[in-house]
């Protein structure tokens, strides 16, 4: 594993190689922040099931996702597919194959993690980098098409917040509307909060938001009152998820890009 700390911080970030046991389809396997230490008040992070057990599925601390993406043959009817990030996919299985190489490069404030990854006529390069300052943590992703098609791609983060004690969970700088369900609710603060707590199950809802600008979100924390997270981009799809251990928000980036463009974005979580 990496570590990236400073005097309040630390950053913990799998190692795509030594930690290959924590990976499977579904979260790219490098920069995958795993979590978040403060010098004080210890981890920051949870997970689906944090702390009792771990699997590749659910993950735990901040990853981020290419999987609902995926690159197969046309007309292939084996499974066989690229996950951007991962590597070569048996999807039917829920497999990986072969997964993608890593160059790293690392210093004091942050560590940068490159692939290039090839399918068929898809080329493509992938750099991932996660960096430290102060009690900020950016992770940020340049993917590059390298082929002469264009590229889609599906993109989310997925950071899991421990519940705080208040129902209130989080407020986006952008107004959102949902349908009446039972996990979620706005409260007159303007914060989305729980409905019917203590959970037994989880709990996911899309959100209708007017886009138009990139979001910021505030997020209540048990241990630090109000965390936030900053996107640098405009999102494409919002949902919200809980269940008796976490919540997460999920800004979903969709496009495709040209041959022998790139495309870069990045979120600033400031704890």
């Amino acid at each position: 594993m990496y570590v990236l700390r400073n005097d309040s911080l630390e950053v913990q970030i799998l190692d795509p190689v030594a930690d290959q046991e924590r990976l499977g389809t579904r979260y790219c396997t490098g920069g995958y922040i795993f979590q978040i230490r403060d010098a004080v008040h210890g981890d920051l992070l949870t997970g689906p099931t944090f702390p009792a057990s771990f699997n590749t599925f659910d993950g735990q601390g901040i990853p981020d996702a290419f999987k609902l993406g995926p690159i197969q043959r046309p007309g292939a009817s084996d499974g066989t597919a690229l996950i951007i990030g991962v590597g070569i996919c048996d999807l039917e299985a829920d497999q990986v194959r072969e997964f993608c190489t890593w160059d790293v490069a690392a210093d004091d404030t942050g560590i940068r993690f490159r692939t290039s990854q090839t399918f068929e006529q898809t080329v493509l390069e992938l750099e991932r980098q996660v960096s430290l300052n102060g009690r900020t943590i950016r992770s940020a992703t340049w993917l590059r098409n390298r082929g002469k098609r264009p590229l889609p791609f599906r993109w989310f983060p997925h950071p899991f917040y421990p519940h705080p004690e208040t129902d209130e969970l989080c407020r986006f700088n952008l107004p959102v509307s949902f349908p009446a369900n039972d996990g979620y609710e706005v409260a007159e603060s303007g914060f989305i909060r729980r409905r019917g707590w203590p959970w037994t199950a989880g709990h996911y809802q899309a959100l209708d938001f007017p886009g138009g600008a990139p979001l910021v979100i505030l997020q209540r924390h048990p241990k630090l009152g109000l965390v936030s997270g900053t996107c640098s981009y405009i999102p494409t799809y919002l949902p919200i998820w809980g269940n008796p251990c976490t919540f997460s928000w999920e800004p979903f980036l969709d496009g495709s890009i040209g041959a022998g463009q790139e495309r870069a974005w990045h979120i600033d979580y400031d704890f």
